[in-house]
């Protein structure tokens, strides 16, 4: 599978497993997990995305429970993690409101226990979940910088950042912000020009795609003209229209990161047959025309 690159020594598998519904499964056993990850690297997938408030602050530890029973699983792997986000749930219900934290003592705190329920020594990439609009750049931007240079962190990156959150946090960082995950699908292709892909694009930066399926609302979108482009595609090519919809963001320039996260054993076999679709500039065109519902200009 191709790879990309995230920092110097550090390279990402094009496609990525994503492990926010990790703990809604009904089985969350460690020989379970550790299954799935193995499907994931049966077909080149070999970085896993996580977040310290999935499953209400609880899915970190599911994985680090299959590293434990493990030896050996997680240096085959990359561990995507984020912080920032408090909301009243486990270890943080007794939150009065939900809010983001990206104050120094929070972020150092929150690596510190990923790294413990996660079983590593090391995060591969630690994002900033949200947008903190209380955010004191001049403050987190060092913080981060020290957890790369501590060798807990080997990159750190944003999530859902604007351009603007963007560019204020890494004027005060000395390391690379590394990428960026953002929310882009045929559904929310809002991206593609309102400046956040051509900015990326600018800098150079690696971007993450979350809910590449519109969360599987793009099957039941009630677009008709959506879904009869993807079935037509899906059938040409012998493959089920997710393979498709994930292919049409593999197509693009700026060499996205499509995050993937299933529980379904078949469906997480099949996460690679996105790469064996082939789609030509009509294709692809045919495919945005639809999701927009209209002729592009």
């Amino acid at each position: 599978m191709e790879r990309v690159q995230i920092a110097p020594g550090l390279n990402f598998s094009r496609m990525i497993y994503g492990l926010w519904r990790l703990g809604d499964a009904s089985d969350t056993s460690p020989a379970h997990v550790q299954a799935k990850v193995e499907a994931c690297l049966a077909q080149g997938i070999t970085t896993l995305d996580h977040a310290d408030i999935y499953s209400d602050y609880g899915g970190e530890a599911l994985l680090g429970a299959a590293f434990r029973a493990a030896p050996g699983l997680r240096d085959r792997v990359e561990v995507v993690t984020k912080c920032n986000i408090v909301a009243p749930l486990g270890r943080h219900a007794d939150a009065r409101v939900k809010h983001y934290d990206t104050s120094p003592a929070y972020i150092t705190a929150a690596v510190e226990r990923s790294l413990r329920d996660l079983a590593t020594d090391r995060v591969d990439l630690l994002l900033l979940h949200r947008p903190d609009p209380l955010m004191d750049a001049d403050a987190t931007g060092p913080a981060l910088d020290a957890l790369v240079a501590s060798g807990k962190v080997r990159a750190v990156g944003v999530s859902n950042f604007r351009p603007w959150d963007t560019e204020l946090l890494q004027s005060r960082m000395a390391t690379p912000l590394a990428a960026n995950q953002i929310e882009i699908s045929l559904l929310a292709h809002a991206p593609l020009t309102n400046g956040d892909l051509a900015w990326m694009q600018r800098a150079r930066m690696p971007v993450m795609a979350w809910s590449p399926l519109g969360g599987g609302s793009l099957f039941a979108s009630g677009e008709p003209p959506l879904t009869r482009a993807l079935q037509d595609i899906a059938a040409r090519e012998g493959v089920d229209m997710a393979a498709v919809a994930v292919a049409w963001l593999l197509a693009h320039p700026a060499r996205i990161m499509p995050v993937m996260g299933t529980n379904d054993p078949d469906r997480i076999a099949r996460l690679s047959d996105a790469l064996r679709v082939r789609l030509d500039r009509q294709d692809w065109f045919t495919l945005y025309q639809a999701a927009l519902g209209h002729e592009v200009p």
